[in-house]
């Protein structure tokens, strides 16, 4: 990868939005939330994602809306609230809503009691018309999950397992506050496939403190043992200014942006010659896996949990902090759990802010969707799709000729195409196109 532009340590957003949720704003709240569900035609299906923001301990580089619990009452009553933001989501789209896809993340949804997975399955399956081939994937912590959690998750449906490893080394493991012996892995990947779980997804981080581009190559060969289907290889976002949490990461013990790229260079080598297929920026997946399919059918898709074979027009979340992206826009809970409690204490939506789409809004980012899915995009056709001119984003292309000039990507009759060798920058290429990135003051994650 050529590297007289240095690129890697580029702050710019991940890209699972466009707008991004930095740029969101108060103005969208629970009446233009209401509104836009009302407004969906009785035939669209949606997309299910529940949050569920506890967890026993904290990981220190977790960027995700969460807090840690002793008790399980808090959770308890969580999921009470959950029920009733359930009932003002039928109440708007009407009963028996087809759903197509169900995420749970967190935080840790595995911090469920047996009994209330699958209480909070069944709630889901009452209200909506859950599709038969639905796919249902849970994120797992594999730390003290138990048999009867498992035996849960399986009579609920759940389809799909996202188990985060990160790192198998143990300085590592302490270094973030994750102790993880791979033998606890291991044992969750056999109990799961035993239920009938057998799709298995494994997550893991570089540029995490102390690791090395030999440990990061041991980890992915200590994980290709368990023959996932697909694997996340995600960079290490530090941002100790938004994430409090962080500042307990020495920034002396983290690799510099030089050895980052390293890392998931390696990562990607040995996953690429295991077999697995790259998606995108950051995943694989085994050929015969959806994800690989979707990829090599051009249906491909990135929302809030990644990358996705869910299209889905309407995307609805459910919980503190969750973002629900519509047709219309986008529109994310209050993050404060009692806060979003007393929310939907007024039988209203806990709707904090959002972002409605222009066509502009629409265009840019259906083009930073297909860079970031495919590598490449034909700018041209997709501003007449959304009734622009085509010479709409000429401008971005005249930025980006410096990039094509150094190999980063090549521009032909408004056609952007990057590489395969140098994917790992297709943040930096979307961000071209991003009108909101210059105006805003957010803080985001190194590029590489």
């Amino acid at each position: 990868m050529p590297q007289s532009i240095d690129l890697l340590a580029a702050r710019v957003p991940r890209y699972t939005s466009y707008p991004t949720a930095p740029h969101f704003h108060g103005s969208v709240g629970a009446r233009a939330f209401r509104g836009w569900l009302e407004e969906l035609p009785k035939s669209t299906p949606l997309s299910a994602y529940l949050h569920i923001p506890f967890c026993d301990t904290l990981c220190w580089f977790c960027g995700c809306h969460t807090r840690v619990v002793n008790t399980y009452r808090p959770v308890e009553d969580y999921l009470g609230w959950l029920f009733r933001e359930i009932d003002l989501v039928e109440s708007a789209v009407g009963q028996s809503r087809p759903v197509t896809h169900i995420h749970w993340g967190g935080g840790s949804p595995t911090l469920l009691a047996p009994r209330d997975v699958l209480r909070l399955a069944d709630k889901l399956r009452s209200t909506f018309d859950v599709d038969s081939n639905c796919e249902f994937s849970v994120e797992i912590d594999p730390r003290g999950l138990g048999d009867s959690t498992i035996a849960a998750l399986a009579s609920a449906g759940v389809t799909r397992a996202s188990i985060g490893v990160q790192d198998c080394d143990p300085a590592v493991q302490r270094a973030v506050n994750r102790l993880q012996p791979f033998c606890v892995t291991q044992s969750a990947v056999d109990r799961l496939r035993r239920s009938g779980i057998e799709s298995i997804n494994i997550d893991l981080m570089y540029g995490l403190p102390h690791q090395t581009v030999t440990g990061v190559e041991q980890t992915v060969q200590a994980v290709l043992a368990l023959e996932p289907q697909r694997l996340a290889v995600f960079g290490y976002a530090h941002v100790p200014g938004f994430k409090k949490h962080q500042q307990l990461i020495r920034e002396e013990d983290l690799p510099r942006s030089e050895e980052r790229l390293q890392q998931f260079e390696a990562a990607r080598a040995l996953l690429e010659a295991s077999g697995y297929d790259p998606i995108g920026l950051d995943h694989f997946a085994k050929p015969t896996d959806a994800l690989a399919i979707a990829r090599r059918k051009g249906t491909l898709r990135r929302n809030f949990q990644g990358y996705t074979t869910d299209t889905s027009p309407a995307l609805v979340g459910l919980g503190a902090s969750s973002i629900s992206a519509l047709p219309q826009g986008y529109a994310q809970n209050i993050a404060d759990v009692p806060a979003w409690r007393e929310a939907l204490g007024r039988s209203d939506f806990a709707t904090a802010r959002g972002i409605a789409l222009s066509s502009e809004d629409r265009a840019r980012r259906e083009i930073i969707e297909e860079l970031m899915c495919h590598l490449q995009t034909d700018v041209a056709a997709v501003a007449q799709r959304h009734g622009l001119p085509t010479s709409t984003f000429d401008a971005e292309l005249a930025e980006l000729q410096a990039y094509a000039r150094e190999g980063f990507l090549s521009i032909e009759d408004r056609r952007v195409r990057v590489p395969t060798g140098a994917r790992a920058l297709v943040r930096v290429v979307s961000a071209a196109f991003d009108a909101y990135l210059r105006a805003g003051s957010a803080k985001h994650s190194m590029a590489v």
